[in-house]
This record gives C-alpha cells, structure tokens and sequence, in this order.
C-alpha cells in the first residue's frame, strides 16, 4: 500500500509541476509589469466599471486567502469602493494564473475554464449588491502618491535595468510565490496520494456522489478552512477520481480559497456585518450554481472529460525535471528563522503565510526597525528597545492585529 500511495503522490506531482512553474513565472511577470499605484486608480468609483476592473484584476493574480487581506485593505485605504474591495477579495484567492494551469493539468479544461468563470460572477454579483446598498462616496487618498516600486518596493519614482527586471521576475515567482504557497501545494498533493491509495470509492461514490448531501459538506468543509487556490486541486482531482460529483469538487475548489476564517473575520470587522452577508451568500450561491453546471456538462459528456493521471502533451522526462525543481524550491524555503538576544516575543494570529511575512518586514523597515517572524508559531520578534505601542501601531499599519 506504501508503495501505491507513492505511486499515487508522484503522479499528482508530475501532472502538476511543469504548469506550476510556467504560472509561477507569469505570475512574476504580472507583478513586474501591473504598477500597484494604477492597480488603487482604477477601483475608487462606486459603479459597475470598478467592481469589473476589481474583479478580472483578482482573477490572474496569484494570492491565497490570506494574502489578499493586506491588499484589500491597502486598496481600501487608498480610495477602493466597498464594492470593488468586495470583488477583488472574492476574485483573487479563487484564482491565479498557476492555480488556472494546474487546474487544466488534474481536472481538463472544463474546470480550468469554470473556475475563473464563477470567480467572475461572484465578484461581480456580490460588488454591485454592495455598492447598490451602501455609501457612493469613495474614501479620497487627498493626492497621496501612491507609487511603490514593484521590484525593491521604494516609494521614490526610479528605474531598473532588463537585468533587475529579469530577476524580480524570477525572484517574485519563483521564490516569494513558492514560500508563499509551496507548503500548502504539496500537503494538497500528498492528501491527494492518500485519498487516491486509502479511501474507499464505494463509500466516496455511494454518499458523495451525490450532490445532495456532498455539496452541504464540501460548503461546510471549504468555508472555513485555510487552502490555496492550487493546494486544493489534487484534493479534489483524488475525491472526484474515486467517485465524488464533480459539481462538489467545484465547491471545494471555490470556497476553499476564497474563504477562511480570517477572511470572514476582515469582512466582518473591516466592511460590516451587511457586506459580510453578501460576501457570504455570493460565494455560496455562485459555487452551487456552477457546481449544479458542471456537473450536468459531466453527465452530457458521460464523464469523458476526467483525464487526471492522463495527460500526454508532455513527455515523462519533462514531467520528472519539473517535478525535481518543484520539490528543490519548496523544500529551501521550508528554513528556520532564529529569534535574537535581546528581541521581545510578540503574538500576530492572523500572519499565515509568506506575504504576511514580507508585509510586516517591510512595514517594519519603513520605520528602521529589523524584525524576525516565525510563521510557523505566528510569532513577530522586535528589539525590545522598540515601544509596544509602537509595535502594536507598525503592525496594524500593516494590516495585521497584535495580540497579547
């Protein structure tokens, strides 16, 4: 059995790696070639236009759940509509470039379309609700600059050679990406193995199957919980391999990313009870919808359209290598960050991934402060000559809360 689920876990990873990568780099190239001060321009407007512009800009950029709330709430300082905040907070974790690519690579092209598509609809059904039952008046930057440098991240207008742009590419993609989401896709790929190995496909395909009761479940299931838009994928791939609707694993992939409990906690505190309930009720009710559409399109096609374990465009080879530095680059981020003498113990719940990381680091060396942070037990080590005030104020400038 041992030998299966490896078997098993190796074929995900194959059928994944060489997509993953290439999304990684066009990833790297979005966030070189899209300013973020043109990004904050576009959504101020409390109309239609700007919940649009919120809602494809989401679609290809890759940030999970988690990483979009500093974002959110930066477009949302900066002038961003509640609407457009809405939208491009339902829009972004549900989708990416990568998570697009490897969706085609386990599940076809059906789901690699369907998915960014109920992510359109849900952002823009949820931001015009929004913005038809709230203020219209859009909070003004007072002709703030907003320019930040996609590459080093300075506030001062500068250029970068072809070189530093290559790099940044590769350095955003590649590294910060990776370290961003690198754990969380190979637990999904592992999960992926066993599911495939050990669960039993009568019991799977028996209460599963049917979307009567595997649609209440996945909701309950994916609502709450912390998963990347591209960790899901081999979960489902494996779940709708041994007989699950395919309409269920639509779910699973839509609410899982779009939501967790942190998520839910920013709409609630940041944009109101009110918005939440939207947020809520257009990611369920979009994610039904389209379930309920693929899995009749699943039906029309008498299930021809799973092809997981089976795609041939690429040769064994190329898979493989893909598959070789997939692992080289999760594995050296998976490093231990070391508290230094003379460094206060801070709490930040809510810091879950490597763009949390960064955002504080950085937030923190705006105002000369050199900060470590252990992700893995969420905590922010500062040098206890810093006031706790000041922490607590340097944290929430960046979009996290400081606990005790």
């Amino acid at each position: 059995m041992f030998y299966k689920f490896l078997i098993e876990t190796g074929n995900l990873l194959n059928e994944m790696s060489f997509y993953l990568l290439f999304g990684f780099f066009i990833a790297g190239l979005l966030k070189i070639l899209i300013p973020a001060e043109r990004i904050y321009y576009h959504l101020s407007p409390s109309n239609f236009v700007s919940i649009l512009k919120a809602t494809l800009l989401g679609v290809p950029l890759p940030l999970c759940s988690c990483s979009v709330i500093p974002v959110a709430t930066h477009i949302k300082k900066e002038g961003a509509s509640d609407g457009a905040t809405v939208s491009f907070l339902i829009s972004t974790p549900t989708t990416g470039v990568d998570s697009i690519l490897a969706t085609y690579s386990l599940l076809g092209w059906v789901f690699a379309i369907i998915r960014p598509v109920c992510a359109v609809f849900s952002g823009l059904f949820a931001g015009t609700i929004v913005n038809k039952t709230g203020s219209k008046k859009a909070i003004s930057n007072n002709g703030k600059n907003n320019y930040t440098c996609n590459i080093c991240e300075k506030e001062e207008i500068h250029t970068h050679s072809s070189y530093e742009k290559i790099m940044g590419i590769f350095r955003y993609g590649f590294f910060e990406l990776v370290e961003d989401t690198g754990k969380w896709i190979l637990t999904g790929i592992i999960i992926g193995g066993i599911i495939s190995t050990f669960a039993p496909e009568n019991i799977i395909s028996k209460y599963l199957g049917n979307s009567l009761y595997s649609y209440p479940l996945m909701l309950l299931i994916g609502i709450p919980l912390y998963v990347c838009a591209t960790g899901s994928i081999p979960i489902a791939a494996s779940l709708i391999a041994k007989g699950m609707s395919p309409g269920a694993g639509l779910i699973f992939l839509f609410t899982g990313p779009a939501t967790n409990s942190a998520t839910l906690m920013f709409v609630l505190g940041k944009l109101g009870r009110k918005n939440f309930l939207i947020y809520l009720f257009s990611i369920i009710l979009w994610a039904i919808i389209f379930g309920l559409i693929i899995d009749y399109f699943w039906i029309f096609q008498s299930g021809e359209m799973v092809h997981i374990h089976q795609n041939k465009l690429l040769p064994l080879w190329a898979k493989t290598i893909s598959s070789c530095i997939l692992i080289f680059l999760i594995f050296r981020t998976l490093h231990i960050k070391r508290k230094g003498k003379g460094m206060k113990e801070y709490s930040v719940p809510d810091m879950k991934c490597a763009h949390c990381e960064k955002t504080i680091i950085e937030t923190f060396a705006k105002e000369g402060i050199n900060v470590v942070i252990s992700l893995r037990k969420k905590k922010l080590y500062v040098p206890d000559t810093v006031d706790e005030k000041k922490v607590a104020d340097t944290v929430k400038k960046a979009g996290y809360t400081l606990s005790k």
